[in-house]
Parts: C-alpha cells; structure tokens; sequence
C-alpha cells in the first residue's frame, strides 16, 4: 500500500500490518517499515528480516549505501571478506555495520529457531550485486 504524502514534516507509522514485502535473497525474507514507498523516505530505510533455521541469505554485497544490522533473536554466522573467508559469530544484541562494496552473507547456524535482524541503510533503494558461486552454498 502507498502513503499518501502530506508535508515534509509530517509524521509516518506504518503498523505491522502494513509493512512493504521486499524482494528475498536466497530463503531470507525482508519486511520494511521505513521505506521510499511506505514513507516517502529519501535518506533511510529501514527492515525486518528474517532468515529460517540453517539457511542463509545470497552472497553479496551494496554499491549504494552503508547499512547498519541489529540481531533481534536468533544466532549464526556473518561471513564477509574478499572470498567471504572471515566468519563472525553474531548473536541477539549484536550490531554489524557493512560498508559499501563490502562482500557478505549473514547465515542461520540454529537448527530450530529463526534468525530475525532489523537492516537499515542510508539510501531509499539499495543496489546489490549477488556474488555467483560465493560463500555458502548449501543454506
């Protein structure tokens, strides 16, 4: 559903109900709240996503924007590097932040309970290159 924009300065909710289905990378879904569409937002956007017990999302990475990643619940891997050869530990509590150009692929490592991480990023839309052959391949 589209927001009616009113002034610049006006105020937007958007209730659970009415959050925006963004495209999924891989068996990882991503639910916005703040976004161009919902809000008329041009500096920010802001999602909840939500990746399923030992699955992953794509490898890839954003040439467009910073973004910033709180773990809700859940807990897994993030690899990142050139190869995606670095592996971190991220547990409920955690925050990441990728920089632009930089190569990741956040992982699912429980086997019951599903990885929920708020993303936000400082650009509307976001330009991501998957990364073929890179990373995970069997989440």
């Amino acid at each position: 559903m589209t927001h009616e924009h009113g002034p610049a300065n006006e105020i937007v909710i958007t209730t659970a109900d009415n959050l925006e289905m963004e495209v999924s990378s891989g068996p990882m879904t991503r639910l916005a709240g703040v976004s161009e569409l919902l809000t008329g937002s041009t500096g920010i956007h802001m999602a909840i996503a939500n990746i399923p017990p030992g699955r992953c999302s794509t490898a890839h990475y954003h040439v467009n924007c910073e973004s910033a990643i709180y773990v809700i619940s859940g807990s897994g891997t993030f690899l990142s590097g050139e190869q995606l050869e670095k592996e971190e530990p991220i547990n409920a509590g955690d925050f990441i932040f990728v920089p632009p150009d930089a190569n990741h692929q956040p992982v699912n490592t429980s086997g019951t309970d599903d990885l929920i991480i708020i993303v936000a990023r400082n650009a509307p839309v976001e330009i991501v290159v998957e990364l073929e052959g890179a990373g995970r391949q069997d989440c």
